[in-house]
């Protein structure tokens, strides 16, 4: 039978698995300390709703101490939490693979940047290239120069957000600078008599699929396909008037398999090849021949493309080819960004909505590496969710934790003062603002970092709403202030010592106006403008840490229209230089 715990083994306990979580993931968090408690101690569960306040209290109070405290109670508290071995994290084997001969292929229609949905694809199929000492096939699927038109620039990016993943491309191929290719094959197979040119209305091939009843054309002999087929190529014949079917069977349960379309007619100026071409082979053809031309393997899609396959695999029967192993995975839906597809956001730039494809709120990989994320962050992210067919649904706050892991150790961290107000310092002597506070700069690493001594300091606004007159605040590793005019935020000192002010909410952060900046921080949600370190200008291009708000990656110091306020319904105050740094999560 268990007995109650009092209040002050209560206490120890939620310091322990503040220090311990803290130790895991560089702070400690409210909920997950709450529920290790509740994990360990099922009879407090009864008590959550007294306990919570306690809990939120002791876990401030551990974040608000010194580093060195800090460290003691980690390194006290650590010896008495299991050690795990880190896991790593490896993919199930691929079937019928054989070490060196594994070829594996990513295949993306460039008509946007790369996604966090295109990471995991680039991810697994880079990964398994690796582990089997393959190789990778970076192959852009870009012959629909209407509906999913390519973007030039998304080629390039493609690969560049390929190697920031830690994988390199063995051979890239362009499908749009390949169609003579596509076109030798169809032609082989009209001459075979298993592909022919359909000259049906889209609907009234639709009537002759749905009862599965063979079309007028498809018994036309291969020198009547042929010679539309060469009208077709000389531009003779309008869009939807013609079309080259494979055949397959026209009694199939499934309706879409039944002679599908390989070939169409397009009057569209391709971005990359121009107006080379008017007849356009579809994805499903133009993936099969390039699959076997590469010498694919292995072949990983989505559980949506089974067809596909299904419907290429009558092309390798034709040609007495032995089609790749298949492994199909569910959907990744994350839940932060909904149905943001590439279409969307490419609507949403143009209407203004989004400043473009790395802006902070949309899921392009651009984006996540202009927020500060690291590369391994996004290996271990995917890799961890596996290859299987279940859909996934997964948030934002699991990438995080990961990216969280990894960068901790290296941020510096700084005070960034949110939606500033400053406050005068009543009774501080001369001889304490003639010294520099001293603040650590990175726990881990060590370093410390300096700002002035003042008799004023910017304080947040959120900050300065919680306090009554007569309330004691402590200005972290400065001195203990109280409130005496909260309309006019006066303070009077009260002493230097920590003893003297209530721990946890009650210790904030300042801001000295001689040693602070204006900064803008993009976020995902929204912005956020207030002053932050002078110093924090030194860490250009690299992830800090703003206590009490964010990790955060500085991008610059801008002037003029640059700084990017006003654009996003932010005031701007005033035109001097900013800081602007890119909110990369909590």
């Amino acid at each position: 039978m268990s007995v109650t715990p009092s209040e002050n083994e209560i206490r120890e306990l939620i310091l322990k698995y503040a220090a311990i979580n803290a130790s895991k993931y560089g702070k400690a968090e409210f909920k997950s300390v709450m529920g290790k408690i509740i994990s360990e101690r099922p009879e407090l569960k009864a008590k959550a709703r007294d306990i919570v306040p306690l809990v939120r209290e002791i876990v401030e109070e551990f974040e608000a101490l010194p580093s060195e405290e800090k460290k003691r109670l980690i390194e006290k508290y650590g010896e008495k939490e299991e050690v795990k071995e880190k896991k790593k994290l490896e993919l199930p084997p691929l079937p019928n693979a054989e070490k060196g001969k594994v070829v594996m292929r990513f295949a993306p229609n460039p008509n946007g940047p790369a996604t966090l949905g295109s990471a995991r694809g680039m991810i697994v199929n880079g990964e398994y290239a690796r582990v089997y000492d393959g190789k990778l096939v970076i192959r852009f699927d870009d012959t629909d120069p209407r509906t999913k038109r390519p973007m030039l620039e998304a080629y390039d990016w493609y690969l560049e957000d390929l190697e920031w993943l830690g994988y390199k491309a063995d051979e890239v191929v362009y499908a749009s600078k390949r169609i003579p290719v596509y076109y030798e094959h169809v032609e082989k197979l009209i001459e075979m008599g298993y592909a022919y040119a359909c000259l049906c209305k889209r609907d009234e091939f639709k009537r002759y699929r749905d009862a599965g009843i063979e079309c007028p054309h498809r018994n036309l002999s291969p020198e009547e396909s042929m010679e539309v087929w060469q009208q077709m190529l000389d531009g003779k014949l309008e869009e939807g008037e013609a079309v080259i079917r494979i055949k397959t069977d026209m009694k199939h349960k499934d309706p879409a398999i039944r002679d599908w379309v390989a070939f169409r007619i397009i009057y569209e100026s391709h971005p990359l090849v121009g107006d080379k071409y008017v007849v356009y082979p579809t994805l499903d053809f133009e993936s099969a021949i390039e699959d076997h031309l590469c010498n694919i393997t292995h072949i990983i899609r989505g559980k949506d493309l089974i067809d596909s396959e299904r419907r290429q695999k009558y092309i390798y029967a034709y040609f007495g080819w032995e089609y790749p192993v298949t492994k199909h995975w569910g959907r990744v839906k994350i839940h932060e960004f909904g149905k943001l597809s590439t279409s969307t956001i490419r609507k949403e730039i143009e209407k203004g909505t989004f400043k473009g494809w790395d802006d902070p709120r949309v899921p392009t990989l651009r984006a996540i590496r202009r927020r500060g994320f690291e590369s391994e962050a996004i290996r271990n992210f995917f890799l961890s969710l596996g290859v299987g067919e279940n859909d996934v649904s997964v948030s934002m706050k699991n990438l995080y934790a990961e990216n969280r892991k990894i960068i901790d150790e290296k941020a510096n961290r700084y005070f960034f003062v949110e939606k500033p107000v400053l406050a005068r310092i009543e009774g501080l002597e001369t001889g304490e603002l003639e010294v520099e506070v001293e603040l650590p700069l990175n726990p881990a690493k060590g370093g410390i970092r300096r700002l002035k001594a003042s008799s004023e300091v910017f304080i947040s606004e959120n900050d300065m709403q919680r306090f009554e007159e007569g309330d004691v605040v402590r200005l972290k590793e400065f001195c203990n202030v109280k409130l005496v005019d909260k309309e006019k935020n006066i303070f009077e000192f009260v002493g230097k010592e920590m003893e003297g002010a209530k721990k946890g909410k009650n210790i904030i952060h300042w801001l000295p106006p001689a040693d602070s900046m204006e900064c803008l921080v993009l976020g995902s949600e929204r912005d956020y403008y207030g002053k932050v370190e002078k110093a924090v200008i030194k860490e250009k291009g690299k992830v800090v840490q703003f206590e009490r708000f964010a990790f955060c990656r500085i991008e610059g110091v801008f002037s003029g229209i640059e700084r990017g306020i006003g654009e996003r319904g932010i005031e701007e105050t005033e035109t001097g230089e900013l800081v602007r740094a890119i909110y990369t999560h909590p």
